[in-house]
């Protein structure tokens, strides 16, 4: 009987593999390369994209406004531009925290909303 321990003891042995393979018969490999990953997101944007979805499911449930319908486009333009390119823009940013205190009655009560002005305001610098 083989030894698991011992690589030179038969069997298959896989180290680093990057790319496609397979392994048996009437196997398919599939690879499609350039521009289908997501991009790479620093943490602070990870973050923000988090609370951005936090805070649209809870503008879900208060009372529609004027106010909270122009933040839900501004979170949903903002979370589409970090999916896309792996960060906000600082224009977009900005454009955040202004909708974000223009509904300031809302999102001043809701956790999700103070966790999205504290992660813009630490991308923005303060």
């Amino acid at each position: 009987m083989a030894d698991p321990n011992n690589d030179r003891a038969g069997g298959i042995h896989i180290g680093s593999v990057h790319g496609a393979f397979a392994i048996g018969d009437n196997n398919t490999v599939t690879q499609h390369e350039g521009g289908a990953g997501q991009p790479v997101r620093d943490p602070a944007q990870e973050e923000l994209l988090q609370a951005i979805r936090r805070l649209r499911a809870d503008l879900g449930n208060v009372v529609a406004s004027e106010q909270t319908a122009a933040l839900d486009a501004e979170l949903s333009d903002a979370e589409d531009e970090i999916e896309g390119t792996g960060e906000a823009g600082r224009g977009r940013l900005a454009r955040l925290r202004q909708a974000l205190g223009d509904a300031g009655a809302v999102t001043g009560i809701l956790a999700s909303g103070v966790a999205v002005g504290q992660a813009v305001a630490a991308l923005l610098g303060g």
